[in-house]
């Protein structure tokens, strides 16, 4: 069946099966002069692509006379294959919390309730994974509020495709000691330092400020390891790494700096190619962020076993 789209009524299928993706089941079908006109086929070439759509089973059609031809129902996943379309690939934070775990399984499952694929990378860093989308491996990119307006002022083509609301990313950042009979960073101490997390050394060097310390470069894999083996005597991370919390003495920020950057890193955000936009548009139609936060919600209580 596949070979019939190396024809000239394949070439019409896959104009025509780009233009359904974007039509509502139980509209009506643009006409077929309509088609005509805008692919510049015959009318017997759009019949016959039309045809072909049905047999693959994209597409169930409805003559109703004067009324038009209705769209009943479609495969959204194989007219996308049809249409040359490939499935999204997005990246997202390594999944170390229910939190972001909840993120890629509303992902997921929002884009598999309209018909669609989505495929998700995860890759440690909101730099490298904005660093991703620049360098064309992957369509969009999850990073934190603040990590996206940083990076659209160093690089304008970029843009924020989506906003999650508060606490989708993280639902808190605290500062971790090593010692339990602290209560704040203090002069002397060894501070862990991720420069790969653009939130998590903005919040750090904004916390220490004025402090003599001696920042420490870790990676964010590491903090648990050097918090207990006292290689650091604190950090700053997010509350929702449950064996962060369990085990570590964690406080509110001194700086009101901190407090208020730490505002803008709990939202998540979808960043794209600005220069994308339209086709990242087509691809993400009828998916909304509520679907994804109503399971990110539902990962997060137990409701839901993570799957992505």
């Amino acid at each position: 069946m596949w070979d019939k789209f190396y024809s000239k009524n394949g070439l019409a299928a896959k104009n025509i099966a780009k233009e359904l993706i974007e039509l509502e089941i139980g509209k009506k079908i643009p006409r077929v002069s309509d088609f005509c006109e805008a692919f510049s086929f015959g009318r017997g070439t759009v019949q016959s692509a039309l045809n072909l759509l049905e047999e693959m089973k994209a597409i169930k059609l409805e003559a109703r006379g004067h009324l038009g031809t209705f769209l009943l129902g479609k495969d959204d996943e194989l007219l996308l294959e049809i249409a040359g379309i490939a499935p999204l690939v997005g990246s997202m934070p390594l999944p170390y919390s229910r939190k972001y775990e909840g993120l890629a399984t509303g992902l997921v499952e929002a884009f598999e309730s309209k018909g669609k694929r989505i495929n998700l990378t995860f890759i440690r860093g909101g730099i490298n994974r904005i660093e991703s989308i620049r360098m064309k491996r992957c369509d969009f990119a999850v990073v934190s509020k603040m990590t996206a307006e940083a990076q659209l002022l160093q690089f304008p083509n970029l843009k924020i495709f989506e906003e999650l609301t508060h606490n989708s990313y993280v639902s808190a950042h605290k500062v971790f000691l090593a010692n339990s009979s602290e209560t704040r960073i203090r002069q002397g101490m060894k501070i862990g330092l991720d420069i790969e997390s653009l939130d998590q050394s903005r919040l750090t060097l904004a916390e220490v400020e004025g402090i003599d310390v001696q920042l420490v470069p870790v990676n964010y894999m590491q903090l648990f390891d050097m918090l207990h083996a006292k290689q650091i005597d604190a950090t700053i991370w997010n509350v929702d790494e449950k064996k962060m919390i369990e085990t570590f003495s964690a406080v509110e920020f001194q700086s009101p700096l901190a407090r208020q950057l730490s505002l803008d890193t709990s939202e998540a955000v979808i960043v794209i190619d600005g220069n994308r936009e339209d086709e990242i548009k087509q691809k993400w139609n009828y998916v909304t962020k509520e679907m994804i936060l109503k399971v990110q919600a539902l990962v997060e209580t137990g409701e839901k076993i993570p799957r992505y």
